[in-house]
């Protein structure tokens, strides 16, 4: 019993390690970004933290949903949708209505860490239930493969809602209405990958992630964009 415990915990602090250590080179990358202007520490620990907690909280929204969808096409969309808003929720909760919020940047910024924060709790749930099925070896490579698919993917759409808040930020009478639009956009590009992963399964594993390095390719462009806002 005691060796199935030392196992136990083994496993899920390799899972840990596995599931946070993409994320956070990834956070490490895009924080390079903002290098003139960088964000208060303990904010981006704590909206990596609710970005966290929001991927938890989402969990049993979207298995109600699965309850109920009467098809794939209502309940890809569904929770396409259910994971962009919980992400908005939770940089808007841990940054985007205080006083850190003092320049567009930060809209794609604090977003990307909140995605980030969602997409290492869906790792290490992928990766504790895997390891169990498969054994680690192969769960830490599944594990590489998520690093370049649903944190890519998580990145780039809430990247698209930070950029929309972003422009938006000298005109705060446009600020709901480009959430909004920041959002559907958002769904609509996460549930298009996600079909196209569904329709293209049997195929090489690069060329499914191709649309989404060309995507992370457009978010640089995007931060040198937004970099630029000025009041005008």
């Amino acid at each position: 019993m005691a060796y199935f415990a030392e196992l136990t915990s083994t496993r899920l602090f390799i899972a840990m390690i596995t599931g946070f250590l993409p994320p956070l080179l990834w956070l490490w990358f895009w924080l390079k970004e903002d290098k003139r202007h960088p964000e208060p520490r303990r904010a981006l620990i704590r909206t990596f933290c609710y970005g966290l907690t929001a991927a938890f909280v989402a969990l049993p929204v979207e298995y109600f949903v699965s309850t109920i969808a009467k098809n794939w096409f209502f309940l890809f969309a569904s929770w396409a949708f259910i994971e962009e808003l919980f992400k908005y929720i939770a940089a808007k909760r841990s940054a985007l209505r205080k006083n850190i919020f003092d320049e567009p940047i930060d809209a794609v910024i604090y977003m990307v860490t909140a995605a980030l924060g969602f997409a290492a709790f869906e790792n290490i749930l992928f990766l504790v239930q895997n390891i169990s099925a498969t054994g680690i070896l192969s769960s830490v490579v599944t594990g590489n493969l998520r690093f370049l698919g649903a944190t890519l993917l998580h990145t780039a759409t809430s990247a698209v809602v930070g950029g929309s808040i972003a422009y938006s930020f000298f005109h705060p009478e446009k600020r709901h209405r480009n959430v909004i639009g920041g959002i559907i956009l958002a769904t609509i590009l996460h549930f298009m990958f996600n079909f196209y992963i569904l329709k293209n399964s049997g195929v090489g594993v690069f060329k499914v992630f191709i649309p989404l390095w060309v995507g992370i390719i457009a978010i640089i462009f995007l931060f040198e964009r937004v970099k630029n806002i000025r009041t005008a």
